[in-house]
């Protein structure tokens, strides 16, 4: 098998016995990594987003388990699984809408019990694991998507779902990068109110890889695509039903219903650890809600006739997406299948 490494900037860093994070609230303008060695930390780093993105998250939850059979194991603690389970459950609170978090804590269990001499290091290694298999997937849905798009003359993307958001190279805007390197396309991104993701850290890593790209304001979007410039739509998920409705950033639900309106295609590109086997359709989906303060202006902090609704993600009906893209191939006509038997899990 191929073996990739993270491209452009990395999220995550191992050091061996902490975990780097590169606090993504301050960028561009700040370049800074925070250190962790408690799962307590890491917990904190995923729930104030200074890490975010679905698969991003689920690799940053997986090394804060392995964070904790350190701390517990090693300093001889007798019920140290006891400990570690809890610290699982403390890192599954951290975040309610990305499975992928759910998903990698899943698979750390199992090592945690079969582990019967240096679990530390089964731990790791399975951290480890996730973290190379996500660069890996990144890179099969790079050239699915890239296929796909080979004729595609503009591409609206929204939030950011690169290196940045993954173990590195990204999942939409890995098959950006992929269409990019095969034929230059115009490419256009939206800011992502109220974070901003889009504004800060899509049109920064898109920079750094010297690949050019026009920002808009997120209002911009129906007057883009009525203009003819984009004909494709292409984003991530953080949580996908079987049916093939799409948790993914607040406003990706309004980018489908204005590209339908407009006849351009709406493109979801996520690993399979985005499906969520246990959601028959995007009804069933927790939709995280924010504190007010990430979304009014100070000035209104204390008045009582201002508050604000800030959910962070919305869902995106199934027949209003062209394609799902993953690692394990492409599934179509979503309406009438879903994700289909390809994704068997």
């Amino acid at each position: 098998m191929t073996s990739h490494k993270p491209s452009g900037v990395q999220a995550l860093q191992w050091t061996g016995k902490t975990l780097k994070v590169l606090d993504q609230r301050q960028l561009p303008d700040t370049f800074i990594y925070d250190e962790y060695d408690t799962a307590a930390g890491v917990a904190e780093a995923i729930a104030t987003m200074r890490v975010r993105g679905a698969p991003a998250i689920g690799i940053a939850a997986a090394y804060g388990v392995v964070l904790s059979v350190i701390h517990h194991y090693e300093t001889g603690s007798e019920h140290w699984q006891q400990q570690v389970l809890a610290d699982i459950e403390m890192l599954a609170n951290s975040r309610p809408t990305a499975v992928n978090l759910f998903w990698a804590l899943d698979r750390m269990k199992p090592v945690l019990a079969e582990a019967h001499e240096n679990p530390s290091v089964a731990a790791l290694s399975y951290a480890e694991k996730i973290h190379a298999d996500d660069i890996a997937a990144n890179h099969k849905m790079g050239k699915f998507g890239a296929d796909i798009l080979a004729n595609a003359k503009g591409i609206l993307t929204h939030c950011n779902t690169g290196a940045l958001a993954t173990g590195g190279y990204g999942t939409a805007l890995g098959v950006i990068r992929s269409v990019y390197a095969r034929n230059p396309v115009l490419i256009y991104a939206g800011e992502t109110r109220p974070w901003l993701q889009g504004q800060r850290l899509t049109v920064w890593e898109l920079a750094q890889d010297k690949i050019p790209v026009t920002l808009i304001a997120d209002s911009a979007a129906a007057w883009l695509m009525k203009s003819g410039a984009i004909d494709w739509v292409v984003v991530g998920a953080d949580r996908i039903a079987l049916n093939g409705d799409v948790a993914n950033k607040i406003g990706t639900y309004s980018l489908a219903v204005l590209a339908k309106q407009h006849g351009v295609k709406m493109m979801v590109v996520a690993p399979t650890s985005t499906i969520d086997a246990n959601m028959k359709s995007g009804d069933e989906i927790e939709i995280e809600q924010r504190q007010q303060s990430e979304l009014l202006p100070a000035c209104y902090k204390d008045n009582a006739y201002v508050s604000a609704w800030n959910p962070v993600f919305d869902v995106t009906p199934a027949e209003l997406i062209s394609a799902i893209v993953t690692e394990r191939g492409v599934a179509l006509n979503l309406a009438e299948t879903g994700i289909g038997e390809l994704f068997t899990l």
